[in-house]
């Protein structure tokens, strides 16, 4: 399997391409927008403001939607998975569009969210698979999807609830960092590595 990460210059690229490693996965880095859909599975990675990171993905923004929504697998993490959204009040520019909604500021005094979250109400057997209970979370802006069906989890930060995970086929985004969420986050992502190679 060859695996993409996208790298829009965020941080903790390190670790992640190293919980995706392992016997017949080969992981690289992309720093193209278009040239990153051609892979077996592009991993959008989550450190950075959504300002920037849309910036780095405007010239092939119309190229990595039309592969995602055609059915290239995409792990999107926090920011990964914020890019994923329409737009973002965290700055301006686009992101790919694939879920239908806005990325908002957590509605909370208490700003950013840094470390462990339960996660609640899930209804993806990643999660039950992985054992996946509680997750490592550093974010101060959350996804509100105008389809709340493609939410497959949900945490609450200081009263706000918001989504944990959004599904739609094989694309999957995730407000949390598996890599950074212990012996079950790396669960997770193995399991969703090896339902796609299933798939």
């Amino acid at each position: 399997m060859r695996i993409t990460l996208f790298d829009y210059g965020a941080g903790n690229l390190h670790s992640l391409a190293k919980a995706l490693r392992g016997d017949a996965r080969d992981v690289r880095t992309e720093t193209d927008a278009r040239a990153a859909v051609d892979t077996d599975l592009l991993v959008l990675p989550g450190v950075g403001a959504f300002e920037p990171a849309a910036r780095a993905l405007e010239s092939g923004r119309d190229a990595m939607r039309d592969a995602v929504l055609a059915g290239l697998p995409c792990l999107g993490i926090c920011l990964g998975m914020q890019l994923m959204f329409d737009a973002s009040d965290e700055g301006d520019g686009a992101g790919l569009g694939v879920f239908a909604g806005r990325v908002t500021k957590l509605h909370t005094k208490r700003t950013p969210q840094i470390g462990w979250n339960s996660i609640d109400d899930s209804n993806d057997s990643l999660f039950s698979s992985a054992r996946l209970e509680t997750a490592y979370y550093a974010n101060s802006f959350v996804c509100r999807p105008a389809d709340e069906s493609t939410v497959t989890a949900w945490s609450t930060h200081d009263g706000d609830r918001f989504p944990a995970g959004v599904r739609s086929g094989n694309t999957v985004g995730v407000q949390f960092h598996p890599e950074k969420s212990s012996a079950p986050g790396l669960a997770f992502i193995r399991e969703y590595l090896n339902s796609i190679s299933n798939s």
